[in-house]
């Protein structure tokens, strides 16, 4: 099954092209421009390069966040025009869980954190159960402090979060902190179709007029928002 699989949640911008567990071809891009500058050209380059279009591709996965509000805005219309465009099905993946996949089967609590900007972070845990990648706690938006509280077990953490917070999360817990390793530490679209790719063989697929971004807490425009009376 030939997934194109894109991730646009943070500042990297990545696309991938698989063929069921093998990878074909992948780009990824780490620029300050917007994804709109990226997305498209990556898709046609990362195609071009296996000999591909989008009518080859049985299925279309993206990351639904959370993460970037516009970076998700923009892999999201993007994946949802090719699809109204194609007719091809979508499934949405969760960038926490994108980053905990990237880390090798461990016996360790895996702890992808997300840089929300304003000292806050976005976390969930995540562990290997007989092979199969388990969410133990609720994807949230906190402060990094209130993210490491109960940990008290070796745990592994991924993210540019993990990375701004690196040396708090040592003062905390000490020699119980691990980290990925740096090429682990931004989300890559190959994992996102890895992810996909059961849900695509059981038709366990997305509606593109429900798909909506998983931002986890209003954006500053909202928030900004002043009641009517």
């Amino acid at each position: 099954m030939k997934i194109l699989a894109v991730d646009t949640a943070t500042q990297t911008c990545s696309v991938a092209v698989t063929d069921n567990d093998s990878l074909l071809a992948e780009m990824t891009v780490n620029h300050v421009k917007t994804h709109a500058v990226f997305l498209m050209k990556l898709i046609h380059i990362v195609l071009q390069e296996v000999f591909l279009t989008l009518d080859d591709m049985d299925g279309l996965a993206v990351t639904v966040g959370p993460g970037s509000f516009t970076g998700l805005r923009i892999g999201l219309s993007s994946i949802k025009g090719i699809s109204y465009a194609t007719g091809k099905p979508v499934v949405g993946v969760s960038t926490l869980e994108a980053l905990a996949r990237s880390i090798p089967h461990t016996a360790n609590c895996i702890c992808p954190m997300l840089d929300a900007r304003k000292g806050q972070v976005y976390f969930a845990r995540y562990r290997y159960l007989n092979g199969v990648l388990i969410n133990e706690s609720t994807a949230r938006s906190l402060h990094p402090m209130q993210a490491l509280e109960n940990i008290a077990e070796p745990s592994v953490f991924i993210g540019d979060g993990a990375m701004i917070y690196k040396k708090l999360i040592i003062e905390q817990l000490g020699n119980l902190a691990y980290f990925a390793h740096s090429q682990h530490h931004v989300i890559k679209a190959s994992v996102v179709a890895q992810l996909s790719l059961p849900k695509f063989l059981n038709g366990n697929t997305d509606s593109i007029d429900s798909l909506v971004p998983a931002y986890l807490r209003k954006s500053d425009a909202e928030t900004g928002l002043k009641p009517r009376y």
